[in-house]
This record gives structure tokens, sequence and C-alpha cells, in this order.
């Protein structure tokens, strides 16, 4: 299934909401959509609503048009539909496409993806590099070869990234529609069956390295001018190869490769009008075979590598499919015996009533406690009405120190004085800072609480065995030691619609 405009527009991480979708349980149903929309920061609700009612939903919603997730903007009298490609359909037209599905949505601030190093300003920096070397040192037919050198090293890096699922903005405005109805610009149909093979590398891997090493080699003309020539001349072998393929096999054309193949006549012009022949050099044919070797090895490299990557990726999301079923999950949940707590006066947070409790053991100075408070705090925010949580602070007043006891006091203290968020906001407040007499002073009071009750419940918590933190229980259910603790998200929606579990 594609949705390349949504992903876009959601500016998320395409790779991983892939991985995500692809690796959820109920892939490809709308239930793995909205979870896996959810799990990359956008929160959504999803409904089956008669379209008589559409007048009434907001400018933007996500409904299943043509068979595909897609983002419905309204504009004007009409509706822009992003999926795979963007269009704009009439009210008509639209409800005609669509089933009843859908999906009301709300970005938060996480909802955007963040890369762990983004190499393109290091590559506009390098370009400028070049460029001013250029037209600052070389004549002026020289400069413009290198222009065009860069403009196709841009633009095969594009293609490089686009083969491993890196949605391209450049490529789709050259590209335009690309559906199967648009055969003159069907640049999936050449770039992505690109049947060429050589180690691995297609035929458009090798317009990178071929581009890259005349944007180097185009920094030592006029003395590298022969070799230049040369290779221009070669390339219309791959003129004439990639026009074959287009005109004769595919019959199709592509407007990127038609893009390349004008960037490669250019440059043939250039080097056979205005490039003078130097001297045989030996030095120069040293370089150029190096240069070459250096940049078909980097290419080769990296293919490999994502190659790999997106293999893992591929057989990890068929694992996790497996993993994240719920009946396997419930069937590891219940695998272990029930635990009964006894009934202390502590931090009960959300609905009390509700038939879903989350109980979690924790030490304020635990490191690893602060993410599992931090998705306790995510349920709560989520399901404020359908879930009671349970915060289980292990406390010994035998062994714990005059610190720990003034911030368990602090803590008690907010919690029957203050609102819940008042309460939550100390504790989250607690794991950032580490600091007691913040909290103290949060609470307003320093005077000693009565910690019994804490004591009673750490006795309660050794009774049953569960001496480490932090631990997830879920209607006195362990949480299985096989999944982490964000798995939950995977499984929170059926636990609570699970009549067997409540």
């Amino acid at each position: 299934m594609i949705f390349d405009k949504l992903i876009n527009y959601l500016k998320l991480d395409k790779q991983e909401f892939s991985f995500q979708f692809n690796s959820h349980p109920n892939y490809p149903s709308a239930l793995a959509f909205s979870d896996t929309l959810n799990f990359m920061g956008v929160k959504n609700d999803a409904y089956e609503l008669d379209k008589e009612y559409w007048d009434e939903l907001p400018e933007e919603f996500i409904a299943i048009v043509d068979n595909s997730f897609s983002l419905v903007k309204k504009t004007g009298a009409g509706y822009s539909v992003y999926s795979e490609k963007a269009k704009t359909l009439n009210k008509e037209e639209l409800h005609q496409k669509s089933t009843d599905f859908v999906l009301l949505f709300e970005k938060t601030e996480h909802a955007e993806s963040k890369a762990v190093f983004d190499f393109k300003p290091l590559l506009y920096v390098i370009f400028a590099i070049i460029l001013g070397y250029s037209f600052f040192t070389q004549t002026i037919f020289e400069a413009l070869f290198n222009v065009l050198s860069l403009a196709g090293v841009y633009i095969s890096m594009e293609i490089f990234n686009q083969k491993f699922g890196n949605t391209s903005t450049v490529i789709g405005s050259i590209c335009g529609d690309t559906s199967a109805k648009q055969a003159i610009n069907s640049c999936d149909k050449i770039i992505k069956q690109d049947k060429t093979s050589i180690l691995g590398l297609k035929f458009s891997d090798f317009s990178l390295i071929y581009f890259t090493g005349l944007a180097a080699l185009g920094l030592f003309l006029p003395a590298t001018a022969y070799i230049v020539k040369g290779f221009t001349l070669v390339s219309v072998l791959a003129i004439a190869y990639s026009l074959y393929i287009q005109a004769f096999v595919e019959k199709a054309f592509c407007r990127v490769c038609l893009l390349i193949i004008s960037i490669l006549a250019g440059q043939l012009v250039l080097s056979i009008l205005f490039f003078q022949s130097t001297p045989f050099s030996v030095g120069a044919l040293l370089l150029t075979a190096v240069l070459w070797i250096l940049v078909f090895s980097a290419v080769l490299y990296f293919n490999n590598i994502l190659s790999q990557k997106e293999s893992l990726q591929k057989s990890n999301a068929k694992n996790l499919r497996f993993k994240r079923n719920y009946e396997l999950f419930k069937s590891q949940l219940l695998e272990k015996e029930k635990i009964e707590f006894q009934d202390t006066d502590t931090f009960t947070l959300g609905n009390k009533d509700a038939k879903f409790r989350l109980s979690i053991v924790s030490n304020p100075y635990c490191g690893f406690c602060k993410d599992g408070h931090k998705i306790m705090e995510g349920l709560l925010e989520k399901y404020p009405d359908d879930i009671s949580v349970q915060i289980r602070f292990n406390y010994s007043s035998e062994r714990a120190d005059e610190k720990y006891t003034k911030l368990l006091s602090a803590f008690k203290h907010i919690y029957q004085t203050k609102p819940q968020k008042e309460f939550l906001k100390a504790v989250e407040e607690w794991f950032e800072t580490r600091d007691e007499n913040k909290i103290v002073s949060l609470s307003g009071s320093s005077a000693p609480e009565d910690l019994s009750p804490f004591v009673e419940m750490t006795k309660d918590n050794s009774n049953s065995g569960l001496n480490f933190t932090p631990i997830f229980i879920l209607n006195g259910y362990q949480f299985p030691d096989k999944y982490d603790r964000e798995d939950i998200w995977f499984f929170i929606d059926e636990l609570m619609e699970d009549e067997d579990f409540q």
C-alpha cells in the first residue's frame, strides 16, 4: 500500500512508518494504520461515519479513498486528496470513491521525522565550494561543465535514496503523476524495474558514480580535458541504451531519465566544442583510476549496507507482526500466576472504578523507572476514564535514608492536597532533576507524613516476588518478560475490550 503524499504531508519518517505499519499484526487494516500513526506521534481516533455527516468534519482528516489511506483536505468547494499522488475531487466524487471510514488526527511535537544526521547541508557546502572554485579559477565553459556534473550528482543521489524507500520531493516534482494511467511520466516503471545488476548495482547507481567522478575530474580542467572528453564520448552509449529501454522495452518515458540524458548531452557538446585536448599525462590517468575506484567502492559499500538494512527491516517486520499478535501476548501475560495485592492507601490515579488496572512497581532512585513512568503517564493521558493506575514505590523505613523519606512525604502531601495533574507533574519533575528540595518546595510542606502504607505495600511487593523495578502489573498479571514495556501500546485497546481479561 502506497501513501507517499500522506506521509510527506504529515512529515513522518517513511521508512520508520512503513516498518511499523508492516510489522503490525493486523496489517494492512485500518487498526494497524491508526496504531502506527499513534506510535509515530500522530494522535488519532477512527470512526465509521455516514457521508451525510462529513460536512461536519474538520478541515483535514484521513479517509480510505480508492482503497488507499488518504489525507483529505477541504479546499473551497472541493477536496485535495493526498495518497500515492495528489488529486482534487469534488464532494460527489469524494463520496463515491470513499468508504465510511474516517480518521481524525492531531499532530504532536514528536510527529516530525528526526534523522540522526542530515547529510544534505554538508553536500550543499561541498557543492558551493566546487562552484566557487570553478567560476573563479576556470573558464566559463569549464565551470558550466562542473555545474552540469553537480546537477547529475544531485539527481542521481535522489534516485539512489529513493531506491531504499526514501521519498524524494525533487524526483516527485520532476516526474509529476506517476500513476499507471500516466505512462509518459512513468519514472517508477523505468527506475524501479531496472534489471541491470553488476555487483548489485543498478544502471542508475552507475549514473551516481559517473557524475561524481566527473565532478572531481572537472576541478582539474584543463589538465584532465582529454580524459573528460573520452568519458563524455562513451556516455553516448549510455544515452542510446537508456533511450532504447524506454522506447522499445518498457514503452514508457521517464522524465528524470530524460533530464539526465540532457545533462549528458550538454556535457558532450561542451567537451567537444570548447575543451582543448592536452598532452597525455600518466599522472592524470592514475588520478582518474584511483578516483574512479574510490567512488565505485564507496557507492558499492553504501548500496550493500542499505540493502542489508532493508532486508533486515523486512525480516524484522515479519517477526514483529508475529510478536505483536494479541492472542500470543495474552497467552504470555496469563502464563504466570495472578497477583492479588492488599488494599493500601497509596498513589492511585485515573478512574478508580475502571475495569483496566495498571500497577507500576517503581523506585524514585531507579534510572530505568523514568521511562516506565512516561509510558504510564501517556496511558493516563490517552485513556483518562478507562484506566486506573497505582504507583507502588518501594519503601522500607529501616533501609531508606532521610532524603528518600523526605521525598516520599512530599509526594504524599502533593497527592493528598493537589489535583492529579500536579502530582504527575511533580513525579515527572523529580525524574528530570533528581532534586528532593524542589519536590518539597512544590509540595509546600516539609512535615513528615505517615509512610506506613508504603512499608506494607513494599512487603506486599516482595511477597509477590516483585523485587526489581520497574514492573508493570496489568489486572494482576505481570507484564511478560519477552516484551518491551513500550509494546503495551500495541495491545492496550484490545486489553481494554477483552471481557475475559477484565
